[in-house]
């Protein structure tokens, strides 16, 4: 009997694998069909039991949809980016919430004293960045098992966008996110991944 293929072992059928991995790709121009309200609350209802340290879930999403708030992005876009971040049906910019501890006795109720641990402010960025970029993970996976594509951006100007959006100082920038329904002339080939034995090593004893 031969041994079982990649497919065969995992617990999701043929077509969710490809639909949420081998199939997708970072999306570079969509449909003009809009990406609904209804759309990004189900995606978020599913990846939002993802894990982060403590449950802290610091990630908060900022939808730019009108032409005004486009144009309020834009200028801070880099130049490679912004035609396609204009054309898009719907843009995010993904930011950590440097604050999320203040949420932690709700969150985290069996450590009420968690909120303390996090006091340091240096301490409790590190925490919200690496936590957030984590869900920023579960998202785009998210974004793909609603059907859509997704278009992650880091060349912008993440200081000006956060003095922009979000002037309060709790938060800190991460990435830009297109979105929409895959353009079907959107689809280069592969580029080359890492194999099994490149990434992955065991140590025994």
């Amino acid at each position: 009997m031969s041994a079982p293929t990649t497919p065969d072992l995992l617990a999701l059928d043929r077509a969710a694998q490809d639909l949420l991995f081998r199939a997708a790709h970072t999306a570079h121009t969509f449909t003009d069909e809009p990406v609904t309200d209804a759309q990004v609350a189900a995606i978020h209802d599913l990846i939002r039991y993802g894990p982060t340290a403590y449950n802290g879930q610091p990630l908060r999403v900022l939808l730019l949809r009108s032409p005004a708030a486009r144009a309020r992005l834009l200028p801070y876009v880099s130049s490679s980016n912004r035609a396609k971040t204009a054309a898009a049906p719907l843009t995010a910019v993904l930011a950590a919430d440097v604050d999320f501890h203040q949420r932690l006795p709700e969150l985290y109720p069996h450590r009420p004293q968690a909120r303390d641990w996090l006091a340091d402010r240096a301490a409790r960025v590190e925490q919200a960045r690496f936590n957030a970029t984590l869900q920023i993970g579960y998202l785009i996976v998210g974004v793909r098992a609603a059907g859509l594509a997704a278009g992650p951006m880091a060349g912008f100007d993440a200081a000006g966008v956060r003095r922009e959006f979000f002037p309060d100082g709790r938060h800190e920038v991460l990435l830009l996110l297109n979105l929409g329904h895959p353009d079907a002339g959107d689809s280069p080939d592969r580029l080359p991944r890492l194999d099994t034995g490149e990434v992955i090593s065991t140590l025994d004893g």
